[in-house]
């Protein structure tokens, strides 16, 4: 009889929940780690994760620990950890994983620290290992509720791509599989920065026609950026560029955008954080600028976001800026 798949969850928050809840639904055994003892006992005691994605039992073949040895033996791993925190974790990681399983990265950022993108940070750490990028339009609790949502996965090698979005597709959960890795992570971690000035601009009111606007002229943003580090255009008009631009743009469900609508509201930036918790989007700001500004990408929202969150600039005097740019053609640099 064949063996049945081992697959470790790294990371025990909502998304790595749903994803643990994905994998096992095909009948793999599943280890979700987190880095909480007393987390991992809850889940083990109570068979939900109560603190993260409530109401959702986890399926009886989801095993929660604390324990990265028990990641050792599988075949796939998903890193469903912050990005600020994947070099991390995948360092202690290393003892425990074999050569050649390869690595999901399901986190959306750039490595602050080093301007990384993470596939790059999986190739520095696991050199071994072939990094992969799972991205889209989704939000866990859709996901763990059964609600149709469609997500990109890349990976270098095509076969690897398809073979791992099967592992993981569900009657509800679409996966499109792709060679394009650097697409689906730009895609990601750009958004992020852009559905905190979308957030903003709601929680300033500045109507729908603003809203709609910044969601165009940013995705416009993303495009240019995407062509200077190599991005293939039908990946940014794809579900991991266009796609999860336009639900976290919109949605108070997303962390950013409830982050920048805080602010644009008049909390501070540390106020804002502590109503939204975790914001990718803080920690890529800066660094998206700065790898924009090496390559000479003009990114004026992306620029506003980040002198707002620095605090060099108000948020009425950066939508005074924006909208005092002068007038020019409209061209979206579809790369």
């Amino acid at each position: 009889m064949e063996r049945k798949r081992r697959i470790a969850v790294l990371g025990g928050g909502a998304w790595g929940t749903a994803l643990a809840n994905l994998a096992a639904r095909a009948g793999a055994e599943v280890t979700l780690w987190t880095r909480d003892a007393a987390h991992a006992a809850e889940m083990e005691a109570t068979g939900v994760n109560a603190r993260r994605l409530p109401g959702i039992p986890l399926r009886s073949n989801v095993r929660p620990t604390a324990d990265l040895a028990r990641v050792g033996g599988a075949d796939i791993v998903l890193a469903a950890v912050p990005a600020q925190a994947l070099r991390g974790v995948l360092e202690a990681l290393a003892p425990y994983v074999g050569r050649g399983v390869p690595i999901i990265v399901c986190a959306k950022g750039i490595e602050l620290a080093t301007g990384f993108f993470m596939s790059d940070v999986v190739a520095e750490v696991l050199p071994g290992n072939p990094p992969a990028m799972l991205s889209g339009p989704s939000f866990a609790m859709d996901v763990a509720k059964g609600k149709p949502t469609a997500v990109t996965l890349a990976a270098q090698d095509g076969d690897l791509a398809a073979d791992l979005a099967g592992t993981l597709a569900a009657p509800w959960f679409r996966l499109y599989h792709s060679t394009d890795i650097r697409g689906v992570e730009i895609g990601g971690a750009a958004k992020n920065v852009l559905a905190i000035a979308n957030g903003i601009a709601a929680g300033r009111d500045l109507g729908a026609s603003a809203g709609a606007a910044l969601i165009a002229r940013g995705f416009a943003e993303l495009c240019r950026f995407g062509r200077a580090f190599g991005a293939e255009p039908g990946t940014l008009m794809g579900l991991s560029g266009l796609g999860d631009l336009v639900l976290t743009c919109g949605s108070r469900q997303s962390r950013n955008f409830s982050f920048g609508f805080a602010l644009g509201q008049g909390a501070t930036v540390a106020g804002a954080m502590a109503q939204s918790g975790l914001v990718e989007g803080i920690h890529t700001c800066g660094v998206l600028n700065n790898l924009a500004n090496a390559k000479g990408v003009e990114m004026p929202i992306a620029a506003a976001v980040d002198a707002v969150l620095a605090e060099r600039m108000g948020i009425d005097a950066a939508i005074e800026a924006l909208l005092a740019r002068p007038s020019k053609a409209e061209l979206v640099d579809i790369p």
